[in-house]
């Protein structure tokens, strides 16, 4: 018995068979590339590609489909409007999923709303009520659990809050959002404005570890922006665990420190509280997190 995962975002589409357990079937996993140049035709062939090529190694019965997308997302309509694919604005994208997987029962939910609900079920946020799951990367996304129950729709866009201090790059036209401030390119952009001469977050990280200053600098820009936009949202849902994951809270060692500082520096109490943790469903979160759309749909309004 399995659940096929599928978590479509900004620079890729995956799918893996996932077992009770969270653990992803090897053999199934799939994945190729999305991004901002790819036209609706060639999205729609690689997103049904890795869910048929997923579901050929099944040999049991698969309970159905957890769909993760980045949004904002119609779970209505079933439709995805990608704030990094353009392509795919206002795509229906269940209708595709479930064409491409035999008819199956699709959940279909946002993927902040699938992160958060995987890390309550099997990671870091276990054992919590009232979570907060942030994803830092080449966006930011985000989604809560509270009462035990996930929130569903599009609450939990903490990228697109605004932050103070700061200013980055447009993200949907704004300059002052936590994503223009600090998702890992917006961050590595501002830091070569300040002298860096990498292109990565990856080398941003080891500048970073070298005591290069304006590496220093950047991630502490970029760790206590998120610090706010962390401490704006629990303001307003109170939680008491927030879970931080992506790629980007790798670039370094003390990054989760650094955001918790901030945190705890907030005049609310119960904000100031919160704890802020690493993710503990390492790369895998995305389809973990989509398959515990269809395991977990207790948890689910």
């Amino acid at each position: 018995m399995t659940v096929l995962a599928v978590d479509l975002g900004g620079t890729k589409v995956a799918a893996a068979l996932v077992q009770p357990d969270g653990t992803v079937v090897e053999a199934s996993r799939h994945r190729a590339p999305t991004g901002p140049d790819a036209t609706t035709a060639e999205l729609e062939v690689a997103i049904a590609g890795v869910v048929r090529d997923a579901l050929a190694v099944a040999d049991g019965r698969v309970l159905g489909v957890g769909l993760a997308a980045a949004g904002p997302v119609d779970e209505t309509a079933g439709t995805t409007s990608p704030i990094n694919l353009e392509a795919l604005h206002g795509f229906p994208l269940r209708d595709l999923v479930a064409d491409a997987a035999g008819g199956l029962d699709v959940e279909f939910r946002r993927d902040g709303v699938a992160i958060v609900l995987g890390e309550h079920w099997l990671g870091a946020a276990r054992g919590h009520d009232d979570a907060l799951g942030m994803v830092v990367s080449t966006g930011i996304g985000g989604g809560f659990v509270v009462g035990g129950r996930a929130l569903v729709g599009n609450a939990g866009h903490i990228g697109q809050i605004e932050v103070s201090g700061y200013t980055g790059s447009e993200s949907l036209g704004r300059t002052t959002m936590l994503e223009s401030v600090a998702s890992g390119p917006h961050t590595v952009e501002w830091a070569r404005s300040q002298g860096f001469t990498g292109e990565t977050g990856e080398e941003l990280g080891a500048a970073y570890r070298a005591g290069d200053a304006v590496a220093v600098t950047a991630v502490r820009r970029c760790a206590d922006a998120v610090g706010q936009g962390i401490g704006s949202a629990v303001a307003l849902v109170p939680v008491s665990v927030v879970v931080l994951g992506g790629g980007f809270t790798r670039v370094a060692d003390d990054f989760v420190d650094q955001v918790q500082t901030t945190v705890a520096a907030h005049p609310l109490p119960y904000v100031a509280a919160a704890r802020v943790v690493p993710a503990g469903l390492g790369g895998d979160a995305p389809l973990v997190g989509a398959a515990a759309l269809v395991y977990r749909r207790d948890r689910l309004p």
